[in-house]
């Protein structure tokens, strides 16, 4: 899937799809940043941070435990629950269709580990080949949404897109440039479940882009949440639609940028996961 200011991944909802690129082109702008020398303002934030280390181990020490075995933090109440963000440690499932993870179960965390793996085919390269995108379609999709969903996605990844984003006709890149196209997906939340029924949001990293020496349209990342309506059917869980929001989105570091053939290298070699809650 892709998404405009958000790179690389196709929003679906109510069987509409949308795909946009990143708003700005790096190679319009500054030139890339490189390692950051050491200076008096660094060594500051250095200790700065170091303060508000100590500083935040302190607060979360203070106050022991009271008579009843709370904490004694008024705040306590609302924050969530470890078993509410920590992973279960459950294996993730062993079969696959069309090489993507399926039978999960029947369960809060089986909707979360097919919410978190569709996300990730969904958002994949393989959305631009014809052919492979309407196996993910096919295999992933509610029956009763089958059509609707591959009507919209084909009507996205029309030649005429693939060409404006330099891919050929069958999704793959010209020579000398790699085409990247990955969601990587951070955590999920249910907001909503029944025995039949689930949605679940899925806090993505994307990245999207053409890495080589001549690309006008490098490969950058973004974070955005999908939220996905799953139903369970056939005994799995299957989608019905999904839809996306910008964000959550963490301060970028100070890495310094890669080079293209160093990201062509590091997408050929280091290869996906299946992803369980």
């Amino acid at each position: 899937m892709s998404t405009g200011d958000e790179q690389g991944y196709t929003d679906s909802h109510s069987g509409q799809t949308r795909t946009r690129l990143p708003e700005n082109d790096p190679y319009g702008g500054a030139p890339r940043r490189g390692p950051r020398r050491s200076s008096p303002r660094s060594l500051v934030t250095v200790v700065g941070v170091v303060v508000l280390l100590i500083a935040a181990i302190a607060f979360a020490n203070r106050g022991g435990s009271s008579a009843d075995g709370s904490s004694g933090d008024s705040g306590a109440a609302n924050k969530p629950k470890a078993a509410a963000t920590a992973a279960s440690g459950t294996k993730p499932v062993t079969t696959k269709s069309e090489a993507i993870p399926t039978g999960f179960t029947q369960d809060q965390q089986g909707a979360q580990s097919a919410a978190a793996n569709y996300a990730t085919v969904l958002g994949s390269d393989g959305m631009f080949n014809t052919a492979r995108r309407h196996q993910i379609v096919q295999t992933i999709a509610d029956p009763s949404t089958v059509s609707r969903l591959q009507a919209g996605f084909d009507a996205d990844y029309s030649a005429a897109f693939l060409k404006k984003i330099g891919l050929n006709t069958d999704g793959t890149a010209f020579p000398g440039n790699t085409f990247v196209n990955r969601t990587l997906p951070v955590g999920t939340k249910v907001t909503s479940y029944t025995d039949s029924g689930a949605t679940v949001e899925v806090w993505c990293n994307g990245l999207f882009g053409l890495a080589g020496d001549n690309s006008t349209n490098p490969v950058t990342s973004n974070w955005f949440t999908v939220t996905m309506k799953l139903n369970w059917n056939g005994g799995d869980w299957k989608v019905l639609e999904s839809s996306q929001k910008t964000g959550p989105t963490p301060v970028t570091g100070d890495n310094p940028v890669s080079g293209a053939d160093e990201i062509s290298k590091a997408v050929q070699e280091f290869g996906g996961f299946t992803y369980a809650r």
